[in-house]
């Protein structure tokens, strides 16, 4: 049965309007990338009303193509202007920037794609055999299994964002509390629509995603002072792109391990490729045996950090496809785009839409041919894309992002809503309240609230019904571990445990 599902999945991402689809989400993904200021998130986010009109394995096809792309084309504003295009790129900076004045843009670009393009196919072959194992076990999830699957979606992205437990849970109970505005799913009662019609549907969440990832970008741009500073530093590419044998063989070793740990990485949720290019960087300097060549311009810095970076798109889906858990702000996005299909994401998602699930697995396998081949033809281009200045870009997006939530209902009270959620993404921006919890909110927040109703109704009111289940009960426990791993309190006690082993250790050497 899988194997069937894995071969429809094949057949239909191979149609012709697919095929283009991918090759054009690749190609406006490597552009994106390459803009210093712009992420795969404001991205995907803007392009989700276009996907409308397409069959929803096709739109999301497109999506994902996008993010992939997005993935490499960061490198190309870090190469050459020292600017990652995107925070998965930071680690990138550090030896590819000195490649580019050494004359060897070029050679950076091509180290760069070549190792995202390993990075990637690795990821996607493991997220191909990964997810659907765990597919199967999602079968034996009900509406209590659910309601801890939602719980532990909501406790791990909140406590790893940006290192706040406090501020991550706090952002995921806004987005949970948003998500209760409209007309109740159980009962049929309106909550919190203060009388207003546009609001007993519920708040889009394509106009809250616009409004949360593309106008707090724009306002960024607008307010940078660096824009008349910005310089570009390298002009053209003149040197050879790809590297020879040689270069490959000696970097393949760095690119197949910063690989594996950028799927582990991803897989953890709220994580993403800024942790992972950093993870994969550092192992690479750490198993290295020219430590001193890194941070000099040295290729291999290159290939681990790309490779890492673009191994996280695979692992981030894996939790998403599987478990309706988003490994990161872009698949979470994604998760949105779902649900405006009429698709539900969670643990049946393969089982139900199994035809549309495996045809977005094999868009992201077929992404990574799409990003070595666009990449040869567009990276030289793309020198150029690097030089459009801020202030153009930040009303481009503004307009786009008021034609795209218009477009959704053709109401001009979803432009108002986008608005507001811009103002409400830039002020948490500023107070460094992390914005991917609020999105997870939003999402799982519906399901939060079904299951536990139904829950509850099956127990007659009974909340051991949450204990009895053992897939529940052991969710619920690693939820509980993932709030309390960054507390006073829980670092107190794993210090006290070590320090009680190590005087155990003592007494028994003591002994003998």
């Amino acid at each position: 049965m899988i194997f069937d599902a894995i071969m429809t999945g094949f057949v239909g991402v191979m149609t012709p309007l697919n095929l283009i689809l991918v090759a054009a989400g690749t190609a406006i993904g490597l552009f994106v990338g390459a803009m210093p200021g712009l992420s795969a998130t404001m991205a995907i986010a803007l392009l989700l009303p276009l996907t409308f009109p397409l069959p929803t394995a096709s739109g999301l096809s497109l999506l994902a193509s996008l993010y992939m792309g997005a993935m490499y084309g960061g490198s190309i504003a870090a190469i050459l202007l020292r600017t990652p295009g995107t925070p998965a790129a930071a680690a990138t900076v550090l030896d590819g920037y000195p490649m580019a004045q050494k004359g060897l843009a070029g050679k950076a670009l091509g180290v760069s794609l070549v190792a995202s393009f390993i990075g990637g196919l690795i990821s996607s072959i493991a997220l191909l055999t990964v997810a659907p194992i765990l597919g199967q076990v999602a079968l034996q999830f009900g509406p209590v299994e659910l309601f801890a699957v939602a719980v532990l979606g909501l406790t791990i992205i909140a406590s790893l964002s940006r290192g706040s437990t406090i501020l991550g849970l706090l952002s995921g109970s806004i987005g949970v509390l948003l998500a209760m505005v409209g007309m109740d799913n159980i009962t049929g009662t309106p909550r919190f629509t203060f009388g207003n019609i546009n609001l007993f549907g519920g708040i889009s969440f394509i106009v809250a995603l616009i409004g949360l990832f593309s106008i707090p970008q724009a306002i960024r741009l607008i307010e940078n002072k660096a824009v008349a500073e910005r310089k570009t530093v390298v002009n053209s590419i003149t040197d050879k792109m790809l590297p020879t044998w040689l270069e490959f063989r000696s970097m393949l070793t760095t690119i197949i391990r910063s690989s594996f740990i950028g799927i582990f990485t991803g897989i953890i949720p709220g994580t993403g490729g800024d942790t992972a290019c950093w993870f994969g960087y550092n192992e690479a300097k750490r198993f290295s045996k020219e430590k001193d060549k890194f941070g000099t311009g040295h290729p291999e810095g290159v290939a681990a950090a790309e490779a890492a970076n673009n191994a996280v798109v695979g692992g981030s889906l894996i939790p998403t496809i599987s478990l309706g858990i988003p490994g990161s702000s872009s698949t979470a996005v994604l998760m949105g785009g779902l649900m405006v299909h009429g698709v539900m994401p969670g643990p049946t998602l393969m089982t139900e839409y199994a035809d549309i699930t495996y045809t977005l697995i094999w868009a992201v396998m077929l992404a990574n041919f799409a990003v070595l081949g666009v990449g040869l033809l567009l990276t030289r281009m793309s020198i150029h894309v690097t030089r459009i200045k801020d202030t153009i870009m930040a009303p481009l997006i503004i307009v786009l992002c008021v034609i795209g939530s218009f477009s959704i209902n053709n109401n001009i009270f979803d432009v108002v809503l986008m608005l507001g959620f811009g103002l409400l993404g830039y002020a948490m921006d500023r107070l460094k309240i992390p914005t991917a919890p609020l999105v997870v909110g939003l999402i799982l927040g519906n399901l939060f609230n079904s299951s536990l109703h139904q829950s509850l109704l099956i127990s007659h009111g009974s909340w051991m019904i949450f204990l009895t289940s053992p897939i529940s009960a052991v969710l619920l426990a690693v939820a509980l571990l993932s709030i309390l791993q960054d507390t006073p309190v829980f670092r107190w006690l794993i210090r006290a445990l070590k320090a009680a082993v190590g005087k155990g250790n003592k007494a028994s050497g003591a002994t003998e």
